[in-house]
């Protein structure tokens, strides 16, 4: 397996955040498939909401796209019918799968060290003239994104960003 897959949070730590709008264990599968400490002690809104709620989202903001467009798109593999997250829960527990290579290669193109949103934050963090510890505003729907892929924008990150690509 690809040693360069390094998720920064687990996924209970992702989900006391807030992603999704709330609405991740909603629908097609069943939170008693995992730990029930992951949701202990964590309101239901955060997780078992039936609408996509903005204001449990960690940056307020709605990001990412529909189920429907996740299947359209072909991201869905049949064994983790709501996509990369239910894939990494399942991994972080884990689960070695078919599927691995594929979805550390999705995450690896979004928020591994050369991944195209990682690379657009920290573009855009620079742009602006922000240290990392100000930089809740900069572009909020790309790093609920990031989140949603378990990446936190982080100031060693930036640092090695800025080493290889600032002239």
């Amino acid at each position: 397996m690809n040693m360069k897959f390094n998720p920064m949070l687990t996924p209970k730590k992702m989900l006391q955040k807030g992603i999704f709008g709330g609405t991740y264990f909603s629908r097609l599968i069943d939170i008693e498939d995992f730990p029930s400490n992951w949701f202990c002690e964590l309101d239901k809104k955060y997780y078992l909401s039936k609408n996509y709620n903005i204001e449990t989202n960690y940056f307020k903001i709605k990001s990412g796209l529909s189920q429907k467009q996740w299947e359209v798109k072909g991201w869905i593999h049949r064994d983790d019918p709501r996509g990369w997250f239910e894939w990494y829960c399942k991994y972080s527990l884990g689960r070695r799968h078919e599927d691995d290579a594929r979805q550390i290669k999705r995450w690896l193109a979004f928020c591994g060290p050369k991944g195209r949103w990682r690379n657009i934050i920290y573009r855009k963090i620079y742009n602006a003239d922000c240290k990392i510890d100000f930089s809740w505003n900069i572009s909020r729907r790309i790093q609920q994104s990031l989140l949603h892929w378990s990446y936190v924008v982080n100031e060693d990150d930036y640092e090695n960003w800025k080493r290889s690509n600032v002239s």
